[in-house]
């Protein structure tokens, strides 16, 4: 049995532990409405948009916008969300899998030619997706330290240039999708080239709708492509934002109430062994008082 100062630093250390992680769940709760409340905002927003989007391109040729151009995807680009910190249960590791999974079955011939590049939002996909020697494109692990509509268009600017350009046939999202603080969905998502209305969901609930349009039809969709792809991105980091707040918060509770168990532990063992010390040092001296009385 470990001694009594032995059990005294681990309790002190445990203790210690317990409250900051209890702390850190404070932390994340508090930042986890703020995050729910940006995405829950901006979800019905971004489904409109995207549903009048869909309902202007049905009509129009494949021509009319370069965002529009389904090639081969030869060059592939991954835009993989992750975050700067860990302690988040699975959060990052989820995200890793399902980019590395999504690369082996979808796009293995091009990854052992070299021609798969990731966009990396955040520092654990960044560092990851590094030591693996993958194409990176910039260093984008500053965004949610200022994280706004602005600085991750920035973002959405360089990846559509460089598909107008060539470099890339086709760009997808891996992230997760907030669902609940306690649940996360990892999501894939083709964010270029913009599929066809005919290619999506056939149960689809999307209405056709005769709209009135002024000045006219292309320079409406002109105008609406690009800011449904910001939107459309800034969504993605808004949903992992939100998800990995909540997948922290319930990770330290679960880290919190573990330590509690694990004190009680501890104090039931410092327990036995104080009372294993006195029932020791009682039984030395009722000896030691029967040998001077026998003596």
């Amino acid at each position: 049995m470990a001694n009594l100062k032995e059990v005294r630093n681990r309790i002190t250390s445990v203790s210690s532990t317990q409250q900051i992680t209890n702390a850190m769940k404070m932390v994340s709760a508090a930042k986890l409405k703020r995050a729910t409340n940006a995405i829950v905002d901006l979800r019905p927003y971004a489904n409109k948009l995207k549903d009048i989007l869909s309902n202007l391109s049905a009509s129009m040729e494949e021509n009319a916008s370069p965002y529009l151009d389904d090639r081969s995807p030869e060059k592939v680009l991954l835009v993989v969300i992750t975050s700067n910190r860990g302690l988040a249960g699975a959060f990052n590791a989820n995200v890793i899998k399902a980019a590395n999974l999504l690369i082996s079955q979808k796009y293995g011939t091009q990854h052992s030619k070299g021609n798969v590049s990731i966009l990396a939002i955040g520092k654990r996909g960044h560092d990851y997706f590094f030591r693996q020697n993958y194409n990176l494109i910039g260093n984008h692990t500053e965004l949610f330290s200022h994280l706004n509509f602005e600085n991750t268009s920035v973002i959405t600017d360089l990846i559509m240039k460089g598909f107008v350009n060539g470099d890339y046939d086709r760009v997808e999202i891996v992230y997760n999708q907030f669902k609940n603080a306690a649940v996360q969905i990892l999501a894939t998502e083709q964010l270029l080239p913009i599929e066809p209305t005919e290619k999506a969901d056939s149960q689809s609930s999307v209405t056709e709708i005769d709209y009135i349009l002024e000045p006219s039809k292309e320079k409406i969709t002109e105008e609406l492509i690009p800011k449904s792809i910001k939107i459309q991105l800034y969504k993605a980091v808004l949903d992992s934002h939100a998800s990995e707040h909540g997948a922290r918060m319930t990770a330290m509770d679960k880290a919190t109430e573990n330590a509690g168990d694990l004190l009680k532990a501890l104090k039931l063992s410092y327990n036995q062994a104080r009372q294993a010390a006195i029932t020791t040092e009682l039984t030395e001296i009722v000896s030691g008082a029967a040998a001077l009385s026998n003596g």
